[in-house]
C-alpha cells in the first residue's frame, strides 16, 4: 500500500494539471508557462511508475495531447548589412504582409508574390568577400556599416570554401550568411570545458560568437563551427562584363535562385530553405519548422521570410537598417516561473528612474535570469505586481527578460506593495514625472552621480567617441574617486591618475591617454550624439550636423528651425533646446569645444540645393513614399519642410485624406502639389 502522502500528491497533481489543461485548451488563457506544466507532468509520471496502483484511466498522464592576433581591425561594408524586424504572431505576420501589399504597385497582388523561406539560425551574421574566386576577407555585421575583420578565424571553418568552385563567378562577390555552432559541437565543447574545470557556455550562439572572436585562430579551428549562406552583399560588374544568361546569380531576379547558384559555387545553403508560392505557405512553413525545431542539428529561434523577387525588394526598399521586404517570424518566447524577491530603482543617464525586479534565479531562454526590467509605474500597475509574487518570466532570444504576468493564485500573505521613491535613490534630489510621460526622472542632471557615470560611459562608447580602454568599471572608479565629474574632465586625466586605479598599470594608462588624444579628432555628428541629449540618436545627430553645419547654429536654433531637420519633431526639438538651456551643460559643451576638433562641413552649392529657401508642408497619406522620406528628399534639395501652413508656405504636398491643412492652403492661395507632382519634381532634380 503506498504512503498516504504519495496518494495525496497524485490527487493534487490530477487537480492542478486538469485545471491548467482547462485554462490552456478551453479558455485559451494559460496562467503558467509550458516548463511548469511539463515539470508537474513529469512528477506525476514518476509517481505513477513508482506506485503503479495509483495510475488510473482518468489520469492526465493518459490523456493524448498535442506535442508540445592582438586585436581585430575594422572593416567597412560596401553595402550595409541589414538586420531584420521581428513578428511573434500570425496577426503580426499578416500585418507585415499588408504593409508589403500597400507599398507595391496596385497591379501586383500579394497573394501571388513568392517568398524565400528559411530557418532563423541562432548564430552570428558574417560577410565573406571573394575576389577572383578567392576568400580574401570575412567580417562580422558590427553596427551594419562597420564590422570586425575575422578572416583568419573564418578560414578554419571547414564548410566555407577558400576558393569558389568552377570559374563562373563575378570578380568580386560578397556572400552574407550565418556562422553557428551545431548542437553536437556545442555539447562536446561544454563537455571538454567541464572536464578541465572551466566555465561552460550558456548556449550555442554565445559559443559561436566567442569562437569567432578568438584572437588565436587555432582555438577557433577546434570549435567545429558551421556556416549557411542567406544572401548577397556587394557584387562587382553587375552591369558590365558579365554573361547574359539568366541563370547567373548576379543577374537572377529570384532570391532563392541566387542562393541555389551560391550552392553551385561551393557555399553551403541550409537544406530547409524553400521557395513558397504565396504568403499563405509562409504560415505553413513556420509551423513545419517549429515542429522540426528539436530534431534539427542546429539551434533556431524562428523563420526568416523574404519577398523572392529582387525587383520587388528594390521597390520596397528598407527603413532605418531593416528591409521592408523581409521579416523574422520568431517562435514563441521561452517562459518560466520564478519569484520577485525585491524591486529596486536604477537611474539612467537621462535621469529616468527605472524599477528593476530582483528575481529568484531561474534558467530560461538559455541563460540564468535574476533581473527583469519593469519599465515604469504604469507597467507595475498593469501587472498588479507585488514583492514576493510568483511571476511568469519570458526571455525571447536576446530580448531583455520581462515579466509577463503574475500568478495570482500563488500569492500569499507575504506579498508587499511596490512603493516608488519620492527622491532620487542615488543623489536624493527631487523626482518629477513630466506631463504625458510614464517615467519618473531625477532633476539633478549631471550633478547626480548615476547620471554622471552613465553620461560619461555614453560619451566614450563605440558609436560616440570610441575611447578604447575606458571601460564601465574604470569610469565608475574615476567618478567615485572624484577624478572626473563630466566628459570634459576625461581629457585632463594624467597617466598617474589612471595607473592608480584598480587593475590599471602604467602601460594601460599610457594606452588610454593615447586613446583620449585620438578621441579629440572627431566629427560634429559624433560630438552631438556623444552629448547624450534625450532621443537624439546617431541618425538625428547626423541630420542636425548636416543641416546646421556648426555647433553654434544648433545651440541657437529655435523650435521651428529644429523641426525643419529630418527626424526632428516637437518633442526632440524641445529636448535639444532644454539641454542647451542648462548652465552646467553649456559649461561642459564649451570646455569640450575648446578641446575637441572636427572638420568643417561644406555648405552645399546652389546647384545642389535647387529648392533652397522654399517652404513646403506635407499633409495626408502618401501611398508611394513615406512622409519622412518625402521630407528628407525635399530637405536634401535645400527646402525647408514645416509642420504648419502659413502665408510663408510656398507649396503644400497633399496626400490622401488631407484635412484642415489643405483647406487652409487653399484659403491662403498656396500652390498644392499631389504626390505624383512631388515624385516628378524629385525625379527632375535627381537627373540634373
Amino acid at each position: 500500500m503506498p504512503e498516504l502522502s504519495a496518494q495525496q500528491r497524485v490527487t493534487e497533481l490530477h487537480q492542478q494539471i486538469n485545471h491548467y489543461n482547462h485554462q490552456y485548451y478551453v479558455l485559451d488563457q494559460p496562467t503558467v508557462p509550458d516548463a511548469e506544466y511539463d515539470r508537474l507532468m513529469r512528477e506525476l509520471i514518476a509517481l505513477e511508475q513508482q506506485y503503479p496502483e495509483l495510475k488510473t484511466v482518468d489520469s492526465p498522464s493518459q490523456k493524448v495531447g498535442g506535442e508540445a592576433l592582438k586585436s581585430f581591425t575594422q572593416v567597412t561594408h560596401q553595402l550595409l548589412m541589414l538586420s531584420l524586424d521581428n513578428v511573434f504572431s500570425a496577426e503580426e505576420w499578416q500585418a507585415f504582409v499588408k504593409r508589403v501589399n500597400d507599398r507595391l504597385d496596385s497591379n501586383i497582388n500579394i497573394t501571388e508574390v513568392a517568398f524565400c523561406a528559411e530557418p532563423k539560425l541562432d548564430g552570428l551574421a558574417v560577410s565573406l568577400r571573394y575576389e577572383q574566386g578567392i576568400l580574401v576577407q570575412a567580417a562580422t555585421r558590427g553596427d551594419g556599416s562597420t564590422g570586425e575583420n575575422i578572416t583568419e578565424n573564418v578560414r578554419t571553418i571547414k564548410c566555407i570554401p577558400l576558393k569558389l568552385q568552377g570559374n563562373d563567378y563575378p570578380s568580386i562577390l560578397e556572400v552574407r550568411g550565418e556562422v553557428f555552432m551545431p548542437k553536437a559541437s556545442f555539447a562536446a565543447l561544454n563537455e571538454r570545458a567541464l572536464k578541465k574545470g572551466e566555465k561552460a557556455f550558456a548556449n550555442p550562439r554565445n559559443a559561436a560568437a566567442g569562437s569567432l572572436r578568438q584572437l588565436d585562430s587555432k582555438i577557433t579551428a577546434q570549435r567545429n563551427l558551421a556556416f549557411y549562406a542567406y544572401g548577397l552583399g556587394f557584387v562587382d560588374d553587375q552591369e558590365n562584363n558579365v554573361p547574359t544568361t539568366s541563370e547567373h546569380l548576379w543577374l537572377s531576379n529570384s532570391h532563392y535562385q541566387r542562393l541555389c547558384q551560391l550552392k553551385t559555387l561551393g557555399l553551403p545553403m541550409c537544406p530547409e530553405v524553400r521557395l513558397l508560392k504565396n504568403n499563405e505557405q509562409c504560415t505553413e512553413f513556420y509551423q513545419d519548422i517549429l515542429a522540426k525545431r528539436d530534431s534539427l542539428s542546429y539551434e533556431i529561434d524562428g523563420t526568416v521570410l523574404k519577398v523572392d523577387d529582387i525587383n520587388l525588394q528594390k521597390q520596397l526598399g528598407f527603413v532605418a537598417r531593416a528591409p521592408r521586404w523581409a521579416m523574422a517570424y520568431k517562435f514563441p518566447a521561452q517562459e518560466e516561473l520564478t519569484q520577485v524577491e525585491a524591486v529596486e530603482f536604477q537611474v539612467g543617464r537621462t535621469g529616468a528612474i527605472t524599477p528593476v525586479a530582483r528575481l529568484t534565479p531561474v534558467f530560461v531562454g538559455g541563460v540564468t535570469v535574476s533581473n527583469a526590467t519593469l519599465h515604469n509605474q504604469d507597467e507595475i500597475e498593469r501587472l498588479g505586481l507585488k514583492i514576493n509574487d510568483t511571476v511568469i518570466i519570458r526571455r525571447a532570444g536576446d530580448v531583455i527578460p520581462q515579466i509577463v504576468s503574475v500568478v495570482v493564485e500563488k500569492r500569499d500573505n507575504n506579498a508587499i506593495d511596490v512603493e516608488f521613491p519620492k527622491d532620487c535613490p542615488v543623489c536624493h534630489s527631487p523626482v518629477v514625472k513630466a506631463e504625458g510621460e510614464a517615467i519618473l526622472r531625477c532633476t539633478a542632471g549631471l550633478f547626480c552621480e548615476a547620471q554622471r557615470k552613465e553620461a560619461i560611459k555614453h560619451f566614450a562608447s563605440r558609436k560616440a567617441h570610441d575611447i578604447d580602454g575606458l571601460g564601465d568599471k574604470l569610469v565608475e572608479q574615476l567618478v567615485d574617486e572624484n577624478l572626473i565629474l563630466t566628459p570634459a574632465d576625461l581629457f585632463s586625466l594624467s597617466e598617474i591618475d589612471i595607473s592608480t586605479m584598480e587593475r590599471m598599470g602604467q602601460k594601460s594608462a599610457k594606452n588610454l591617454i593615447k586613446s583620449l588624444e585620438n578621441a579629440k579628432n572627431t566629427s560634429l555628428s559624433k560630438f552631438i550624439y556623444a552629448l547624450g541629449i534625450r532621443e537624439v540618436g546617431e541618425a538625428t545627430a547626423n541630420n542636425l550636423a548636416n543641416y546646421f553645419l556648426t555647433l553654434k547654429n544648433i545651440q541657437t536654433a529655435n523650435i521651428d528651425e529644429l523641426q525643419d531637420v529630418a527626424d526632428v519633431g516637437e518633442i526632440v526639438a524641445k529636448n535639444i533646446i532644454n539641454f542647451f538651456k542648462e548652465d552646467h551643460n553649456l559649461a561642459v559643451v564649451s570646455k569640450l569645444n575648446e578641446i575637441m576638433f572636427w572638420p568643417a562641413i561644406e555648405q552645399k552649392s546652389v546647384e545642389q540645393q535647387p529648392l533652397k529657401d522654399l517652404i513646403y508642408v506635407i499633409t495626408g497619406t502618401l501611398s508611394k513614399m513615406g512622409r519622412s522620406e518625402a521630407k528628407a528628399a525635399l530637405q536634401a534639395l535645400g527646402a525647408k519642410v514645416s509642420g504648419s501652413v502659413s502665408v510663408k508656405t510656398d507649396y503644400l504636398v497633399a496626400g490622401e485624406k488631407a484635412g484642415s491643412k489643405l483647406t487652409k492652403a487653399q484659403d491662403l492661395g498656396v500652390k498644392v502639389l499631389t504626390e505624383d507632382d512631388l515624385l516628378t519634381l524629385l525625379a527632375e532634380h535627381q537627373q540634373q
